[in-house]
């Protein structure tokens, strides 16, 4: 197929390489003159993993309307708060049914949308929409270590479409039908890892981030439950995958970020060391909103909140989790238990 690859970042980078490995020919659209100018003479992105060779499948534009010209299909790889706006730049570009997936991972501020229903909301049709979600750091894809991932769709075509897209030796892809399940664990989990980081910033053990890591995932489920996800995704690559590698890599930027916070560093001290966006900073409001929408606590995504925007210390807020009132270990989750 001709694919257009929407995003120029490390991810998008990564799957431009793995699309056009599999023979695809791949549009990339990249915000920034240089990188275009970068893939199409040099076969590397010049700033986001320039040590991948890309092949000659590949070909970047930084107008974005020829990067979608004949695409048979669409990746989205842009961080979640230009998603909205970006969409709205490719929809003359784009049919009707143009299938489209998007691997972004959030929850839309201002309308607590996730991100499959901002694309419904601009471009229409949900059918030829899906998500894509799992542990799949673009620096361990980009060099073809064994991953796995999962796409959820509405429709059980698009889904397929995809699957077969990106499935490779090195890459294995499942379906869900769970496309809320799936997005809230990609918009949550990030927002542990970056508590998983201040654990780790502030010297505490691997009891504390074992506690951490699944409390967040209870936290991760009961939203979903009051929002109509399957309580079956969260013990899958989008929620228990994912939340395993993105609080435990060294690659891992919302981890990396919590740890440099609880050490006493800021947000714009790791964007300027980096020059990349730690999801879970944008996601912790968006999640503690919808959370107190639908009457659900989370703990340890408001605590994050205070952290990083109300100046709560770290190892305050450590104490007010582990201080806060006894509780059934199921509660709220979705399951039944006897």
């Amino acid at each position: 197929m001709r694919i257009s690859v929407i995003g120029a970042g490390s991810w998008g980078t990564a799957v431009s390489w793995l699309l056009s490995g599999k023979g695809h020919e791949v549009s990339l659209w990249a915000r920034e003159v240089e990188i275009a100018e970068g893939v199409n003479a040099e076969h590397r992105n010049p700033l986001y993993l320039p040590e991948v060779a890309l092949n000659e499948r590949v070909t970047a534009s930084n107008d974005v309307e020829q990067a979608l010209h004949g695409a048979e299909a669409v990746v989205m790889v842009t961080p979640s708060v230009g998603v909205r706006a970006t969409a709205e730049a490719m929809k003359p570009a784009l049919g009707d049914d143009t299938p489209i997936v998007i691997l972004s991972k959030g929850v839309e501020q201002d309308t607590l949308m996730l991100m499959t229903e901002v694309l419904e909301d601009v471009l229409g049709n949900r059918k030829r929409i899906a998500g894509l979600s799992g542990p799949n750091h673009a620096e361990e894809v980009s060099k073809g270590v064994p991953s796995a991932t999962v796409v959820a769709s509405y429709d059980e075509g698009v889904g397929r479409l995809f699957q077969d897209a990106f499935m490779t030796e090195f890459f294995r892809v499942y379906t869900n039908r769970d496309v809320i399940g799936v997005e809230l664990c990609g918009a949550s989990k990030n927002i542990v890892a970056i508590a998983a980081g201040m654990c780790d910033g502030l010297g505490y053990g691997d009891n504390t981030k074992a506690t951490l890591m699944t409390r967040g995932l209870a936290e991760m489920s009961r939203l979903g439950a009051s929002l109509g996800a399957n309580p079956l995704t969260y013990m899958g690559l989008a929620g228990m995958g994912d939340l395993i590698v993105t609080c435990t890599s060294r690659h891992s930027r919302n981890r990396g970020m919590g740890e440099l916070i609880a050490k006493g560093g800021t947000m714009q001290e790791f964007y300027d060391k980096t020059h990349m966006v730690a999801e879970g900073a944008v996601a912790c409001i968006a999640v503690d909103e919808l959370g107190k929408r639908e009457g659900v606590e989370l703990p340890i995504t408001h605590h994050v909140r205070e952290i990083l925007y109300e100046g709560m210390d770290p190892m305050t807020a450590g104490q007010f989790l582990m201080g806060r009132e006894a509780r059934d270990e199921l509660h709220g989750m979705g399951l039944v238990v006897d």
